[in-house]
């Protein structure tokens, strides 16, 4: 497994500014997550009745092991149908993502902003001491910067 955090810069706040915007005021921290030894065909019914397109997968100790998303079920779907295989045969641990990108909860909202656009990913989790604690997506980064109009973004 590979987990990159991602933390941004340090710069003193000038006055005015919204450096002091931080992910942690932003992310989700009530989570859907799935277990490794979970389903596919349950993780994809928690996707359509949630309507969200993935989420962390954790241990029993609430930490990150991997990230399951709407295509790693699309890859199973295809898999199972040219196999012959029923999908509940498969469990989320067999087509997770266990590289995952992570970013620190400090991090300036408008720095977030930058790494989504670099990494092309719609999630970022949160950890800390090892622990899943959030999670920030493109939507809350959008719905911080609605909040902040009319400011002053240097």
């Amino acid at each position: 497994m590979s987990i990159k955090s991602y933390i941004g810069k340090r710069a003193k706040p000038t006055k005015g500014s919204t450096e002091n915007i931080k992910v942690s005021d932003y992310m989700t921290t009530n989570l859907i997550t799935f277990r490794p030894n979970q389903s596919v065909l349950e993780v994809m019914n928690t996707l359509i009745k949630k309507r969200i397109s993935g989420g962390p997968v954790v241990n029993d100790k609430n930490e990150l092991v991997g990230i399951i998303s709407e295509g790693d079920c699309m890859k199973q779907i295809s898999n199972s149908r040219y196999y012959n295989q029923p999908l509940q045969d498969f469990k989320v641990e067999q087509h997770m993502n266990t590289n995952v990108d992570t970013i620190d909860g400090s991090m300036n909202v408008f720095d977030a902003a930058d790494k989504f656009l670099t990494s092309k990913h719609r999630r970022f989790p949160i950890v800390e001491n090892g622990k899943l604690v959030g999670q920030i997506s493109q939507k809350d980064v959008l719905k911080a910067a609605l909040q902040l109009k009319g400011r002053n973004w240097k």
